[in-house]
């Protein structure tokens, strides 16, 4: 039977070379419970099967599905999923994602329409907490970090592996994704929406795959991102242009060498003229300590984690107390100088042990 009337909520699912996920993908929408939704799965060019399971399970399935195989790249491909939704409210996922409770999109759909009347108008986006699904599930305190760091409405704590759901009115005036940038199209929109809107944290968990981190090593990819972020922040262009392919699609993701990514920063740094160069390792300094509440905020979530508090349960008297002290006492030219300083000395004690690291693996393997 055609579907004839507009569904309540429009899933928008971006997919390269997902075969391996996307039965786990229809089978957690088809359980949910109480919402009518339709599934759009925006293909970006896979060549393992993706496309030709779509369909398939597409026909085996109570909700309309629609495949878009025009966007090249995961922002384009969300933004060309929007524009074949059909729904007033869109929820943007991953490919990798799941949600263990039946009711997780209907209770979703009840508090964003509370806190859109609470509020007098559409400009609130919602995203879940999120729980990693990982093949080693010994308790891990970075993965724990990670989980309660994404439960934070904070600047940069909101990425695409938490689901996006909000009006569509609201995504016209925060929108599109922008597609130049693949790891960041989902960061920046979150961004935009903390600007023009706000954030709200749906009660239900989402889980989503550790397989990049697991795969790639999670301290590497944490620390790449985090200077892919920064140099983001500053629009270095040079940096992007010199490393194109520094965050490779999980198909073909492997474990991550720092020494020579770093090394290959750290001569790109030093080519610039000294004057870019110092404002660099400035500018980074800026960044680095609007930053620095995560180093509380660690040590909260350790203690938490060692007494076994569930992520996002436990109290966080560090963070307090740096936000009302610390915060405002490094918010100076002195705070940045040395933030900046400390920075710059981090980042070559790191690249050093990184290489050294690396030669001593090596050594072990040749001998």
């Amino acid at each position: 039977m055609k579907e004839t009337a507009p569904p309540e909520l429009s899933v928008i699912v971006p997919v390269l070379n997902e075969a391996d996920t996307l039965p786990t993908l229809f089978r957690t929408l088809a359980e949910q419970a109480g919402t009518a939704l339709e599934l759009i799965v925006s293909d970006g060019g896979s060549t393992d099967g993706t496309v030709e399971l779509a369909r398939r399970l597409g026909k085996e399935v109570r909700f309309p599905v629609t495949l878009v195989e025009e966007g090249k790249g995961r922002g384009e491909q969300m933004n060309a999923g929007a524009a074949a939704c059909r729904g007033a409210t869109l929820l943007f996922i991953h490919a990798d994602s799941h949600f263990s409770e039946r009711h997780a999109l209907r209770t979703a759909l009840d508090l964003l329409d509370k806190q859109i009347a609470y509020r007098g108008d559409e400009r609130i986006a919602g995203h879940f907490p999120l729980r990693f699904a990982r093949r080693d599930i010994s308790p891990s305190p970075g993965f724990y970090f990670y989980e309660c760091k994404a439960r934070l409405h904070r600047r940069e704590c909101t990425h695409g592996d938490q689901g996006f759901m909000l009006r569509r009115v609201f995504f016209d005036e925060a929108g599109p994704f922008d597609g130049s940038l693949p790891l960041l199209s989902e960061t920046r929109f979150a961004e935009t929406v903390r600007q023009k809107g706000e954030w709200l944290l749906f009660p239900a968990e989402i889980f989503t795959s550790a397989r990049r981190f697991e795969t790639e090593g999670l301290y590497e990819r944490q620390l790449l991102n985090a200077i892919i972020l920064n140099f983001a922040a500053q629009e270095w262009e040079g940096f992007f242009c010199e490393f194109p392919s520094i965050y490779a699609g999980h198909e073909r993701s492997k474990r991550i060498a720092l020494a020579p990514v770093l090394l290959a920063i750290s001569r790109l740094i030093d080519a610039l003229p000294l004057r870019q160069r110092l404002f660099l390792w400035y500018a980074t300094g800026v960044y680095v300590r609007s930053h620095a509440w995560q180093i509380p905020f660690f040590l909260d979530t350790r203690r938490n984690f060692l007494c076994g508090v569930p992520a996002g349960k436990g109290n966080t008297p560090l963070l307090a107390f740096h936000d009302r002290y610390l915060h405002r006492l490094t918010d100076r030219l002195p705070g940045t100088l040395a933030a900046t300083a400390l920075t710059w000395l981090w980042f070559r004690l790191t690249s050093m042990y990184a290489c050294r690291r690396e030669e001593a693996v090596d050594e072990r393997a040749a001998g």
